[in-house]
Formats: structure tokens, sequence, C-alpha cells
């Protein structure tokens, strides 16, 4: 029996009946006084058993289409002014969503048109506990009893691959980490199985292997449903792996819609080629030593490859060894401390002058508290942490200030790093300030020449954060990070959040001033395409160890680990002939890190297969 996806490949996709017809659709906003179109005259189908990904960066509109299906847009300012969005409800009647009164609305949202937010605690109730939050549309929407709706809440955390699911239910959104926090989203918007799903960037803060199951199972429920789904992303290689059809927008319009293959082979307009080649590909380094710099299109590229002059990495930066970080769990009426989080167990490696030190693991593997405890943003328990032959962990709070000049951390979110009161004139010129670097008469100068380093106009120094888009709030962050000079420069997830064209620009960048400045690196990220692009060095991280660590090439080009080749093999590759998501994709459950309080842990045990190849052999 043929399946959607070949109806599809065959181009037959109008002979399904749609779950929803989006049909000249325009939206308005009003900004100081000024009408803006967010959306203008767009007209897709998506129908049952189909997977339609709305692509574009940010700006484009994409958003502003699928929460005009919610009817969420008029919260936000939005008014839909032109169109109609037909939704085939489970009676199989018709409705006009543009039409549909409050009462409507509220039964169809969550029940018929479920939705997967980017931002998972902005759409979490920080006062209420897991279970509550996904049994109230169990019992708004279905006859269940109190005990059959924590059973089906209970079958939701484990269908999204959530360790500890009992103990999961009695907590609260801020006790998750930032990837738990997304799976509740997703299993809260599964919940009532939705004849039409609208996932908005749901895998943007997921790791690989978790991407690749939440994937899998939005496709096997389609599959086994009927379900539609509306999937908005700007990650190319999740729209090769999920979509049918691919519907192109850029800046409110609609430019270019047709089946996936069609859209990945052949592209038609120079937007869809640009988002198509600014995609950096797993394995598209093999055969190569150094970092490249990314092609963009419509950009200027870098002109020449990034010189690395080995002579320059003899000098080591950073030395770590054998670090220990815990977190202490409380618990009982006297609330003793019960248990340790063993968030870094025993971690050791080096960074040299001009090197980049990728760290990949999945949430909660420890990688960013890892980076946070060199910079002892958090406080280690034991090891030892060497910058420039000083030992960090060593120094008191006023000798650690003088040294934070030569470490600096570039964060995830630019918005919530920047200060919203502050131009970015005042936000660059603060660090040289605290630290008494220059004179009055100087700042001005350096401010003008970091900000022309990372590429930004001069004249957007009087501005304020709102006032820019994410990727040029993540250059200004680079900007305030480098401007000290700094040996070191720790990027947590630096480029996770940002379009693809824009991550591109930004890598290109740091690659740049790498090359420019002597820079080292600690990149931290879960994009395993993203790390094999930029580094040198990569240490593989699984519950707070390196299981494995090694040069670029031999980690990625041939990995040990089983760990290491299981995140190898869930990365989504940017060709739909090539897809790797299937319906039946399960890792294996995460082990809970938290261990008693006397436990002891033993000592990693290493193997060197091949020179600075070294692979854990114990558990």
């Amino acid at each position: 029996m043929a399946t959607t996806a070949d109806i599809l490949s065959k181009n037959s996709h109008e002979k399904l009946k749609p779950v929803v017809s989006i049909d000249n659709l325009q939206v308005k906003f009003k900004s100081d006084g000024e009408t803006v179109i967010a959306v203008n005259k767009v007209s897709f189908n998506v129908c049952a058993g189909e997977t339609v990904c709305l692509v574009g960066e940010s700006g484009s509109g994409k958003s502003v289409t699928s929460l005009s299906l919610m009817r969420l847009v008029e919260f936000g300012g939005g008014k839909i002014t032109n169109g109609s969005l037909v939704l085939e409800r489970n009676n199989k009647q018709t409705k006009d969503l543009v039409e549909a009164d409050a009462d409507t609305m509220r039964s169809i949202r969550g029940n018929e048109v479920g939705m997967i937010f980017q931002e998972p605690m902005t759409s979490l109730n920080p006062v209420f506990t897991i279970e509550r939050q996904l049994t109230d549309g169990l019992r708004l929407h279905t006859n269940l009893s109190g005990g059959e709706t924590r059973e089906k809440a209970l079958q939701l955390l484990k269908e999204v691959r959530i360790p500890d699911p009992e103990k999961r239910l009695h907590q609260y959104p801020h006790e998750l980490s930032g990837g738990m926090r997304q799976r509740v989203v997703i299993a809260m918007a599964m919940a009532c199985r939705p004849r039409l799903l609208i996932a908005d960037e749901p895998t943007t803060a997921l790791d690989v292997t978790i991407q690749a199951e939440i994937l899998a199972l939005i496709n096997r429920l389609k599959h086994e449903t009927g379900m539609a789904v509306l999937f908005i992303t700007h990650d190319m290689a999740v729209v090769a792996q999920m979509a049918d059809r691919v519907v192109v927008m850029y800046r409110g319009d609609m430019i270019e819609e047709g089946p996936v293959a069609k859209i990945f082979s052949n592209p038609r307009e120079d937007y869809t080629k640009a988002l198509l080649a600014a995609v950096p590909q797993l394995g598209e380094m093999a055969g190569t030593s150094e970092p490249k710099p990314l092609e963009i299109l419509g950009h200027e590229n870098l002109k020449k490859n990034l010189l690395k002059n080995l002579t320059t990495r003899q000098q080591t930066v950073l030395e770590v060894q054998n670090l220990v970080t815990r977190f202490p769990v409380y618990g009982g009426v006297l609330r003793r401390k019960v248990a340790n989080v063993h968030a870094v167990e025993n971690v050791s490696f080096s960074i040299k002058k001009g090197e980049t030190m990728a760290l990949v693991g999945e949430s909660g593997c420890g990688k960013s508290t890892c980076g946070r405890s060199i910079l002892r943003l958090v406080e280690p328990v034991s090891g030892k942490i060497l910058l420039n032959n000083q030992n960090i962990l060593a120094l008191n709070s006023q000798e650690l200030r003088k040294t934070r000049r030569d470490m600096q951390m570039i964060f995830q979110d630019p918005f919530a790093s920047l200060n919203p009161y502050m131009t970015l004139w005042s936000q660059i010129a603060e660090p040289l300030r605290n630290f008494g670097l220059v004179s009055k008469s100087e700042i001005e100068d350096i401010i003008c020449d970091i900000i022309k380093k990372v590429e930004l106009p001069i004249e957007f120094l009087k501005r304020f954060p709102h006032e820019l888009s994410g990727g040029q709030r993540q250059r200004v962050a680079i900007a305030r990070a480098i401007v000290v000079n700094p040996s070191l420069v720790v990027a947590d997830e630096a480029v996770s959040a940002l379009d693809v064209s824009v991550q591109a620009q930004v890598l290109n960048l740091m690659m740049a001033l790498q090359d420019q400045l002597g820079l080292s690196y600690l990149f931290i990220s879960h994009d395993m395409a993203v790390v094999e692009r930029v580094s040198h060095k990569v240490g593989v991280m699984y519950l707070g160890r390196l299981v494995e660590h090694g040069s670029r090439a031999q980690i990625f080009e041939n990995p040990q680990h089983d760990y290491t080749k299981s995140l190898m093999a869930a990365v989504p590759i940017a060709d739909p002939k090539q897809r790797n998501i299937s319906g039946d994709i399960s890792f294996k459950p995460i082990p809970s890190p938290v261990f008693p309080v006397n436990q002891v842990i033993e000592s990693p045990i290493y193997k060197e297969v091949e020179t600075g190849h070294w692979v854990l052999t114990n558990k």
C-alpha cells in the first residue's frame, strides 16, 4: 500500500483532502503609528498525513502565519486583514478560523490544533507542576478520569524520553533543563492527538539524539493518525528529513513552494539557494585538517582560507586537570544534603593559542557546567584550571576579578546577556572601564575598531539591544567579549538559536577573529555539523565525563565510543534522498546524574587508540 510520502512524491497531494487551507492570508501590525505587513497574500494547504515545512529567516512571517492559524496573533497586536483559514474539524465539517468566535477557538486549541512553541519557558506556567500542565488539556477535552489522565501524562513523558518521568510529574518548570522543558511542551501539544500539529522551531534547543527521536515521534504519529503537520524551522537539514512539501518565505511573501526533493535539487529562487548554501553538513570536512569558512551567497566571503599558523599553537593557554563540579541536593524536613548531582567528573583537556576545542553532548551531560567552572561562574569541588600557567582555583576574589580579563564568555541568548537600558556603545565600553585598561580618550577609537571587526555599522553604537536582530545582538556580545583582548573565549551554544545564514555569518566572523587575534575558543554546542566545521579538537561528554576526545578528524572520521557513534547517527542529513529519521528511533534512556553523598566514583581510564585520540574504557 502506498504511503502518503509516495503519493506526494508523484505530485498528487491535491487529491488529498486538506486539513487546513490558507488562502490569500494577510496580517498587519501597527508599530510607531505605521502599519507593517507581516504576511502578504500567502496561500497553501496542509493535507492529512502530510508535513509541510515553512522555512525562512527571522522576520520572514513564518511564525506569524502559524500564530494566525491559532488566532493568537491578535494577542500580540496583529490583525488578520484579508484571507481565510479553513480547518476541517473532527466532525468533518469545515470552519473558517478567521470568523470563529472565542468559544469555538477555545475548543479547537490544544484539541484539534496543537502547537509546539519555540521557547518552552514562555509556554509553561511557572507556578504549576508538570503533571498539572499536562493533564489540564486532557481534562478539558477528554472524558478521562483523574487517574487515567495521570497515567496518560506519564505515558506522554515516556514517549518524549524524559528521564525519571514519575519524578518529573511533581516538579516545576524551573527545575528542568531547557531540553526537558521543550520535551514537556511537545508532550502537551500531542496529548489530545490533534488533527493539525503546528511545530514552531520545536527542536532548536534540543540535542541531536533527542531531536531525532522527537522528529521520528512526530513522523510516526503523523502516519498512524493521519495528522497534518505544519513544521516551521530554519534548519534545512531538518527540512530535508521531515518535509513532504516546502514553502519558502521572505519578508512576508511566499516566494517558492514545491516538493522537498525539487526544492533541494533544483531551487528556483536565489534566496532558497542561499539558505541551502549556508547549511553546514556533517562529513563535508573530511580530509581537511583546519576549519573553513562557510559559503554565504549574497555576502562577501572570506577571500582566503583561514591562515592557521601552526607555530602559534605551541603555547598552551588553558589546561584543565581532573575537574570535578557537583551540586548538592537537599531533602527532608531539616533540608539536609541527601545527594549530589555529579555535573562534571574528572575532566581533563588542554587548549593551545589560536585553537578551538569543542565540547559536545546532550543536555545535562555537563558541558555548560564545565565551561562555567573554568571561568569560576560555578565553583568546582576539586581539580586544577591553569590559564596561562596561573591556577584559577587558587585565586581570591580580587585576583580572580583581574584575571577575568583573560577569559570571557559568549552566552547562548544575547538578549538576556545584554542590558536593555544601555546603548551598545556603553555595553562594549563597560569592560574597558571595569578593568581600567585604557584612558577615556582611547575608548572611542577602540570601540569603533571592534564594531568594525564584528561587521556592524558604527551608527549602531547609539542603538539599544531591542533595536537589533538576533544575529546583530550576538555580534555585539562577541564584540564585548573580545574588546578586552582575552586569551580564552568560552562560547556556550553561541549560534544555536540563529537562522542558518546568520549562523554562518557569525561562525565565519568567529573564525576570522581567531585568525586575526589568535583567540582560543572553548566551543560548547550540540550541533555536530557546526562543531565539525569550526573545531580543531573535540571532546564528547556524557554524564559529566569525557568519553572520547581527540582531533576533529579523529572524532568525526573514526569515532570509537558507542555514545559518539549514536550522536553521529542522529545528525539529520541535509539531503531528502538520505533520510535517517524513522518511526522506530530509540536511544538508551539517560541515567540520572544524582548519586548518594558517600558514592565513590571510579577514576576514568582511557585508551589511546591512536596518537592523541583517547576513549573511555570504564563506565
